[in-house]
Formats: structure tokens, sequence, C-alpha cells
């Protein structure tokens, strides 16, 4: 749903509605203005400048007051209450983290996906990332409503609570020699995907436990990221299902 207006915003923040993203007019000038952009900073709201033509667009030419904001269909877990909460229900818990994954497709079928495998949590970064909106819900089949999703300031933050949990973190990155199948699943662990471009952030590479890639048998070079985090599921779900 979006809603659009400077107060009506500020209300909604106040009122701890779940913001998905707001868009603010580029270059627009105000008090009421700066006030909404101070608070969108401090409650680590996902924002963008845009030209007025967009939000002229997005409110479909309604007073937007230079500012329009998705509210999320979904609510937002805390990723230390989930993880937490993952360990008093299961011995082993899985994780899946998703670096900046900009497709809805994707997401949805991520979600769809994980949801099928039992997976603990998905957490997404608090900006770059797709937005829970109404094609990934769809694509999803309605697994967004079933699975915790977590958003954080910071992938690496992110796991390093992990980690300090005792719950390893490996990536799924080509720039490796170890196999998905040489990795043990069996144990608490997190996946991580990296987005559809550039894949995992180098600097995620250099603190997690374990990097595993998929061997490829043909010559074109990559998986889409739903499908490859689908092999890294069901490799999880295999190991831990069939010992």
């Amino acid at each position: 749903m979006k809603i659009f207006g400077i107060r009506a915003i500020l209300e909604a923040i106040e009122n701890e509605e779940t913001l998905e993203k707001v868009f603010l007019q580029r270059d627009l000038r105000g008090s009421l203005y700066n006030e909404l952009q101070h608070v969108i900073r401090k409650n680590n709201i996902s924002f963008s400048y845009v030209p007025k033509e967009k939000l002229d667009r997005l409110s479909k030419n309604n007073n937007h007051q230079g500012a329009v904001a998705h509210i999320s269909q979904i609510s937002f877990h805390d990723l230390e209450e989930l993880i937490s909460k993952s360990q008093d229900d299961t011995t082993t818990p899985l994780f899946l983290l998703l670096d900046q994954i900009s497709d809805v497709r994707n997401f949805g079928a991520i979600m769809r996906t994980a949801e099928c495998c039992g997976v603990s949590g998905i957490i997404i970064p608090q900006s770059g990332s797709a937005p829970v909106n109404a094609e990934s819900i769809k694509t999803s089949a309605g697994a967004a409503f079933k699975i915790p999703i977590c958003k954080v300031n910071h992938l690496k933050d992110a796991i390093f609570l992990l980690q300090s949990y005792d719950i390893e973190t490996v990536a799924a990155t080509e720039k490796t020699e170890e196999s998905i199948y040489d990795v043990d699943f069996k144990n608490p662990i997190a996946i991580i995907m990296g987005s559809e471009g550039r894949g995992i952030n180098p600097s995620i590479l250099k603190i997690v436990n374990h990097k595993a890639k998929i061997p490829l048998k043909g010559e074109i070079e990559s998986l889409n990221v739903s499908v490859a985090c689908g092999v890294f599921l069901y490799e999880a779900v295999r190991q831990r299902d069939f010992r």
C-alpha cells in the first residue's frame, strides 16, 4: 500500500507502521520536509531521492507534498530475537542471507523455496534489496507471510551475530575450489547468496566460515540466483534428512 504526504508518512512512522521505502522529491526544501528526512534516518528506513515526475506517477497526481511511502505488507523480525527463538525450536537452525538480491521475482522464488526447506529466517539488508511487495509476495506463493524476514543495517554485523551464536556461515561463490558437496550442512548454518550482477560483496567473503560453489558442467558460467539458492538449501535438507 502507498501513502503520500509528509504529515501522513510522519504519522505512519510515529504509529510504528513498517515502511518498505520512502521516495523523497529531489531538491525540496522546508522545515517539515527536513523533519521527515531526520525521522527516516533516525529509524533506519530505506529511502531515495527522485524527480517530482516519479512522485506524480506513484501518487497518481495527488498532492504528495514531495514524499511517497510504501507500507510493508509484512512485519519484520528482530534478528537477535529470531536467532534465540530458532535455537529454542531446533538444534540445527538454518538461516538464509541475501546480499542485495534486487529482482522481485527472484526474491519471491527464494522465499518460496526457503519456506519449503524449513529455513528459520531470511536476512536482508535495509537498503538495496528487492521489496516485499505484491509481486514478490505473489511469486512466493504466500511464503512471505509464513517465513520470518529480518532487515538489518549491515549484513556483516548479522554474520558476526550469527557466528557469536555458533552458527557457521557459508557463502555461495565461484571464487573457491570447495564444492557445495564438501560442506557439512548438518550443523547450525547460514547460507549467503549474492546479488544477480556482482555476487557476494568481497568484504563479506572475507569473514564467512566457508565458501562453496556448485559444479557446472555446461558452457554457461552461472545459474540464476533463485535456482542456485534452491540447490544450496536442498543440499542442506538432503544431508539433514538422509544421513
